[in-house]
């Protein structure tokens, strides 16, 4: 190989590690999006999982209470203000 090739190759070089060092830099900044994303969806589930989990709770309270009076306490809970609209 000529010299003169080595030449020109070397400032394609430093332009060639540029654009890997910035492609590298895009490339970390998108994971760290989607990092953020994931753990904003997690949060959301874990809320909705506790929703769930508390209604759950008030299932199996009405099931399993002896001499309960089922259908009183279905309307009470009806009747209970939401959280939810409380907000």
């Amino acid at each position: 190989m000529p010299i003169e090739y080595i030449a020109l190759m070397i400032p394609f070089a430093g332009i060639g590690i540029a654009f890997f060092a910035i492609w590298t830099s895009h490339q970390q900044k998108m994971m760290d999006k989607q990092a953020a994303i994931s753990a904003e969806k997690a949060a959301q589930y874990a809320v909705g999982n506790s929703e769930l989990e508390q209604r759950v709770r008030v299932l199996e309270r009405i099931v399993t209470d002896k001499g309960f009076d089922v259908s009183r306490q279905i309307e009470e809970l009806r009747n209970e203000p939401n959280i939810k609209e409380l907000n």
